[in-house]
């Protein structure tokens, strides 16, 4: 099973969501090839939002609420970081530490350090922080973000997401090449959509540029 799976690092939907999917993949066993393709929702130099004092989006969120007791994520919903952060270095930190053999642990952490820790993940020290508790080299991490060592990389995933794939929000999750919508994020409709991914959901709930809603 081939899986493409675009997030940006501030949604909170796309963690509850790649949490889900981890779980379901181990409950059913299939073997599935994932994809991560990051996506900026805000990108440099648009200006940021300010999340945790905006009620629409705090009320959108209540949606994750039980998926997050079921899978034991203390998620804030929405972290106290204001502006919410851009994400450009943190996806060029997940390069990096991809080319070290630390991609999934680096993606995971970086999650967890803005909707459970509450922290900038927009700041380099933070994200350094994050390096070193995997087992990165911090100065060496560092030094390839201020270099600008993965910056065009990063930039043409993000153009190649928002250009040729084009989702209208986050987390977006292809199935063998089709759209699935994610309406509960829950593992039991998690395992559904693997197991029978041609029962799709109409609607779903995500982050997009404007704001969070159905779509």
């Amino acid at each position: 099973m081939d899986i493409l799976f675009v997030s940006d690092y501030v949604c909170p939907y796309c963690l509850v969501a790649k949490e889900a999917l981890r779980r379901a993949l181990a409950i059913t066993g299939i073997d599935a090839d994932i994809t991560w393709q990051p996506f900026e929702l805000t990108p440099e130099p648009r200006p940021q939002i300010d999340t945790y004092h905006d009620d629409s989006r705090r009320a959108g969120y209540q949606i994750l609420v039980d998926p997050c007791k079921e899978m034991g994520l203390d998620m804030k919903l929405p972290p106290n970081v204001v502006p919410r952060p851009y994400t450009r270095l943190a996806f060029e930190g997940w390069y990096y530490a991809c080319d070290h053999g630390k991609g999934d642990e680096y993606d995971d952490l970086t999650y967890r350090t803005y909707f459970m820790d509450e922290k900038n993940i927009g700041d380099i020290a933070v994200l350094r922080t994050i390096a070193e508790k995997i087992g990165l080299d911090g100065d060496d991490f560092v030094s390839a973000l201020e270099n600008g060592v993965y910056t065009e990389k990063e930039k043409a995933a993000i153009s190649y997401a928002r250009n040729e794939i084009k989702p209208i929000g986050v987390p977006a999750m292809y199935i063998n090449g089709k759209k699935v919508s994610i309406g509960n994020y829950t593992m039991r409709e998690m395992i559904r959509l693997l197991t029978d991914n041609t029962t799709l959901t109409d609607d779903s709930y995500v982050c997009s540029e404007d704001g969070c809603g159905d779509i």
